[in-house]
Parts: C-alpha cells; structure tokens; sequence
C-alpha cells in the first residue's frame, strides 16, 4: 500500500511540473502585461523598468523555475492587476468556489446514481422515461443557455431568486460562507442547479449503462437461479460490481464541476475563482491565470488520487495485485 501511494505521489508531482511549464508557456505570449498596466502617457523608460521589476526580461527557464520554486510555496507572485499577492485573491475566492462545488457535487450524486438504478431496473415505466428525456435535454443544452433560462423563470417572471452574487456571507475564521444566512441559500439555488444538472444526467445514464449490462452477467443469473431476493441481487451484487467504472468516471466529474465552474460563475457574477480568471485574461494577468491552472490541475491529481484508493476498497483484486 505504501509503495503503490508512493508511486502515485511521484506520478503527481511529474503531472504538476508539466502542467506548470504549459501554463507559464502559454500564458507568456498572449499578450504584454505591461501594456495592460500603464496608461498611454507612460514613457518608453518606465516601461522597461516595470517589465525589469517583474522580471520579464530574464529568461524563460530563469522566470519558470522563479515561478515553480514559489509556488511551492504557495507564493503565485504578484497579480498585474490587483497589485496584490496572488494567493490573497485566490484564498477570498476559493470559499465560492468550493461552496457552489460542493452543493452542486452532492446534488449531481444524491440524484444522478438513484435514477440511474430506478432507470436501470424499471427501464419501461413512465418515470424512468421522464428521467431519460431530463437527462437528454440536460446533456444537450449547454451550460450557460441553463443558466440563462432559469435566470428568466425564476429571477425575471416569477421573482423567487436572485439572478447575481452570492447574497449575505459570514466570516468564520477567515472562511466566508453563504450556508449560515437565508439570502445565501437563495443566492445558491440557482447556479447550483446549473452546475449540477449536466453532472447528474452523465452520472445517471453511466450508472444506467453500467447496470444494465451488470444485470445481464451470468453471476446475475446464477444468484438468480439460487433463488436469491430480488432486492439482494440488485443492490449487493449488481451495483458493487458497477461502482468501479462509476467511481472512475464520477471522480473525474466532480474535478470538472470545479474547473469548469467558471461559464456558471461568469452567468451568475459568483464571486469565485472561475470569475476571477475570466477578469484575468481580459487583462493578461499571467500570475492569476497560471495559479488557477495549477490550483486546478492539483485538485484532478488529488481526486484521481482518491479515485485510485477508492479502487483498493471496491476491487479486491487490485489488492491482490498491489500486494
């Protein structure tokens, strides 16, 4: 067990390094960050002094191996446009983030796998062909159109919620929440939903999948044909030997509901980090832009991580082998 978690560690940090070397390659030529900084009436002379202040004039290796030894840190440097630390911006941020995540994971989950099995197992009933057609228009319409109608339902006709912001926030400690105020949870509804909604109709058609050609395994007969319950057969052996591929595919949406939270925040105004980067490349603020890369790329390596233990506990035959 310690070798196989050390062996994914060092694959962690190899994937953290090249991500780091893309972003910091990329962001550097989208644009000049100084030209963003100044105004028109800045001289030539002011301008090479700020891009030497920064840095920008050392080489790329210099300013690459600059920006991962402070990142190791947690120093991303100085944002172009806030002219604050970039790990001050990313720390207001991330409580957004995580808070519209975390709804949004829970409620993909708590709904996605129970249709997935209802679908799965009473393929013909009314219901289950509702679930189908909400999962088809959920996998079809894009994020933002979503977003965009129930902005007019809710907000624009009926008035119920709020179409922007994050609404009334308590500070704990440093840590801002909306969970603790009524306007929070109003604020919170809305793009929730939209987050989640693609979310849980790609993890109800898996699990759907994943089930019905589970139910078809000889195993599934044979415990049939021992005259097992129903019930039993169902939900201790079909959904066990369907959760491996569902864990796969499940852990690596819940990554994405985080990096691709950024079409739901710029909808909804969200104060996280997805609108922050969104500011950040209209105004070529490299140090937010690859911070946030790698603040995402960190969370895939950390839930793949999970993902690979999680394998241990479900498939015993990978403990075998890894023994």
């Amino acid at each position: 067990m310690a070798t196989f978690i050390a062996n994914r560690l060092f694959q962690a940090v190899l994937v953290m390094l090249a991500v780091a070397l893309i972003a910091f390659a990329m962001f550097r030529y989208v644009g000049d960050p100084v030209a963003a900084m100044v105004g028109q009436d800045t001289t030539t002379e002011q301008r090479l002094k700020l891009r030497q202040d920064l840095g920008l004039d050392d080489p790329f290796l210099v300013q690459y191996a600059r920006f991962v030894g402070k990142a190791a840190q947690g120093d991303f440097g100085i944002s172009y446009r806030h002219r604050r630390p970039v790990s001050e911006l990313l720390a207001e941020r991330l409580p957004a983030t995580l808070e519209l995540s975390l709804v949004s994971a829970v409620m993909a989950l708590a709904l996605g796998i129970p249709m997935g099995i209802y679908t799965a197992l009473r393929r013909r009933g009314i219901v289950s062909k509702a679930f189908m057609a909400v999962s088809l228009a959920g996998i079809s319409l894009p994020t933002f159109l979503i977003g965009i109608l129930l902005i007019l339902v809710f907000s624009v006709q009926l008035r119920w919620l709020p179409s922007f912001g994050r609404g009334d926030v308590v500070n704990i400690g440093g840590w801002t929440t909306g969970f603790l105020t009524r306007s929070g949870w109003a604020a919170l509804i809305l793009p929730a939903i939209t987050l989640a909604l693609f979310q849980m109709t790609l993890i109800m058609r898996l699990v759907r999948a994943e089930m019905l050609e589970v139910l078809r395994a000889d195993f599934i007969k044979f415990a049939r044909a021992r005259g097992l319950p129903e019930r039993l057969i169902n939900f201790r052996h079909a959904l066990k030997n369907t959760l491996v591929p569902v864990i796969t595919i499940t852990g690596l949406q819940l990554g994405s509901i985080i990096a691709f939270a950024i079409i739901t925040e710029t909808v909804f105004q969200w104060p996280g980090m997805g609108l922050l980067f969104i500011q950040a490349i209209s105004m070529v603020d490299i140090p937010v832009m690859a911070a946030y890369l790698l603040l995402i790329a960190f969370v895939f390596v950390l839930i793949n991580l999970v993902v690979d233990l999680l394998y241990l506990v479900v498939d015993p035959r990978l403990r075998v082998q890894t023994r």
